[in-house]
């Protein structure tokens, strides 16, 4: 009963502090951290200690399959260059930077586990990268490319983790490009094959369910499913889920009912919600956990500290502008892809914040090395938490400003609402064919309802190419039709409460306005 008090008081606590970060404007993952280190000095607050497993095997897998449902397939496919770039090439440098700098300062350290460490804090965390993207509203493609990094950076950040604890650990001393080479083909193409599978097994499976609550329900299990049939082969259960993630989410509207996918859409909004705001919630409470075996001088702890934080800083700019110019040499990549003006690369140079997964991985560091011989552990889970901290803190309240400073060329909202309504213009034009072909089988007064609802989906469209100043057709249909809505709802409850009607006929005209006050604040209001 305790524990299930204290679970229900942090979550909680994390949905109070991401209803305030919204209130006051700020960014939720930043709040909630600094939230959590708030109430880890209150003696009073329950100790929570930060399972590695609960994080890489419960918490990290829905949150990386809802990201990847909801990450677009073409753009992902069209930015691949950068993204592989960044969650492979930025990961493993930043690795090895991090790992000189820690050896640097502790020369007695083996360089294997120096080299965990900078695996553990090089990757950027998939949440955070989500959360703070779309927040601070930088352009489509910065969000793509750092979306795209966030669901891969994982893998890489983990294989390097587990090839160099198995080199710091070994009793030779080190592993050869063999078993390297094994561990990155057994994970992630061990990954690839149990994440193209899980499409396959799943996608027939929401084909073939009709009940949106089953739908619910087995997009719940997927996540789980895919990362322990890969964690049995000993893959990367990151890349099954991701590959899967994309596989269904491109296909979704082939698998799934309009009714399902309404349901599993704001299904997985409660459950996101729910675990971002845990997660890093989560991370601040860990501070009594990460200080209390620390030993170290103060003036030595704040110089190996300030030393990691500024090389994971510096890697990602130094790798950042030669990632993005170099390739454009090559005529062929500049006349597909022109270079991009400076500002783009030092945004996604700055949006590196790191999260959960950092200190998870660190918490997974082993107890001790080769033959038994220990060291320094809690200084390095240490230095991963400093990481995730400084860097969300740091990092993530101060992208917007940079964003607001650099002036970044936003997307185009009128060539954006110019091609929807271009295409909404062919798709009403293929659904009044399919009905003129139908026409015979109604009534002619249904018929022409069905015209007019057609026509005024298309108007809608090009009504958002206006502007702002004045109410458009649409907005004075919904408008209306609200207040209408309003009226019956109104009339209904009434009839209820004397008795008119039973509960259940409420329930269910309650339903059916819900669902067109819905689809009028989406289509218009907003």
């Amino acid at each position: 009963m305790e524990a299930l008090f204290e679970v229900v008081v942090i979550l909680a606590i994390a949905t109070f502090g991401a209803a305030l970060a919204r209130r006051l404007g700020l960014l939720a993952p930043i709040l909630l951290v600094v939230l959590g280190l708030a109430l880890s000095f209150l003696p009073f607050f329950p100790h929570v200690r930060l399972d590695p497993d609960l994080v890489l095997v419960g918490i990290l897998p829905p949150l990386l399959y809802v990201a990847a449902v909801n990450t677009s397939v073409p753009a992902f496919r069209l930015n691949l260059r950068p993204i592989l770039l960044l969650a492979v090439g930025l990961v493993i440098f930043t690795a090895f930077v991090v790992g000189t700098v820690v050896h640097l300062f502790l020369p007695d350290l083996p360089y294997a586990i120096c080299v965990a460490l900078g695996a553990v804090v090089a990757p950027p965390d998939a949440v955070a990268a989500t959360a703070v993207a779309r927040r601070v509203g930088l352009p489509r493609r910065i969000v793509t490319i750092l979306e795209g990094e966030s669901l891969v950076n994982d893998a890489t950040a983990l294989v390097l983790l587990r090839v160099a604890i198995v080199a710091a650990t070994a009793s030779t001393g080190g592993v050869g490009v063999g078993e390297v080479a094994r561990e990155v083909l057994v994970a992630a193409g061990g990954g690839i094959l149990v994440g193209l599978l899980g499409v396959v097994v799943f996608g027939y499976l929401h084909k073939l369910i009709t009940d949106p609550v089953l739908d619910n329900a087995l997009s719940l299990i997927v996540p789980f499913a895919v990362v322990f049939a890969a964690e049995e082969i000993h893959a990367s259960g990151v890349v099954a889920v991701v590959v899967t993630g994309l596989g269904i989410g491109h296909k979704l509207p082939m698998l799934m009912s309009a009714g399902s996918r309404l349901q599993v859409t704001a299904f997985w909004r409660l459950i996101q919600f729910l675990l971002e705001g845990l997660v890093f919630l989560l991370v601040g409470l860990q501070l009594p956990e990460v200080v209390r075996d620390l030993d170290e001088p103060v003036g030595s702890l704040v110089a190996i500290t300030v030393g990691v934080l500024a090389a994971v800083f510096l890697a990602r700019f130094v790798w950042m502008f030669p990632a993005t110019y170099l390739a454009r040499l090559v005529p062929r990549v500049r006349q597909r892809d022109p270079a991009p003006p400076v500002q783009i690369p030092v945004v996604i140079s700055w949006a590196g914040m790191r999260g959960v997964v950092t200190l998870a991985a660190a918490l997974g560091l082993p107890l001790t090395l080769a033959d038994d011989r220990p060291y320094p552990r809690a200084l390095l889970i240490w230095l991963a938490f400093a990481v995730i901290v400084a860097t969300l803190v740091g990092q993530g309240a101060t992208l917007p400003w940079l964003a607001r400073k650099l002036r970044l060329p936003p997307d185009d909202p009128v060539q954006d609402a110019l091609s929807a309504a271009g295409v909404q213009q062919r798709a009403s034009r293929a659904a009044l064919d399919r009905l003129d072909a139908m026409a015979d089988e109604a009534p002619p007064a249904v018929v022409e309802r069905l015209r007019g609802l057609t026509a005024s989906r298309a108007n809608l469209a090009w009504e958002r190419l206006g502007g702002t100043d004045r109410e458009t057709p649409s907005q004075a249909y919904a408008r209306l039709r609200q207040e209408m809505i309003d009226a019956e709802r109104e009339v209904f409850r009434a009839a209820r409460d004397s008795g008119q009607i039973p509960e259940e006929v409420l329930t269910r005209a309650y339903r059916d306005l819900d669902l067109e006050e819905s689809l009028l604040r989406q289509e218009v209001l907003e």
